[in-house]
């Protein structure tokens, strides 16, 4: 009763913790092989900045008239484009 007890623990702690993370991990990939040249983005240290280059594992970005180099690993998210709405 025990082993099964603790067969249904892992199945659950695989299913609720490890799976969606992995996942996760997948779709952060992805975002960053797909980066381009002028996307917007903000890296895991809060800088903002648009794209000016790229290359294997490092992208150039342009912050408010300063060019900074990070690996691609720093690129956090994306930025929404302001849609038009205005305060």
């Amino acid at each position: 009763m025990q082993i099964i007890m603790l067969v249904l623990m892992l199945v659950v702690f695989y299913f609720f913790l490890i799976r969606p993370q992995q996942k996760k991990q997948k779709e952060l990939k992805s975002f960053r092989e797909n980066l381009k040249q002028g996307d917007k983005v903000v890296t895991i240290g809060g800088i903002h900045g648009k794209i000016l280059e790229i290359t294997d594992t490092t992208v150039l970005i342009n912050s408010e008239g300063t060019k900074l180099r990070f690996e691609k690993s720093a690129i956090s998210t994306a930025v929404a484009e302001n849609l038009g709405v205005q305060a």
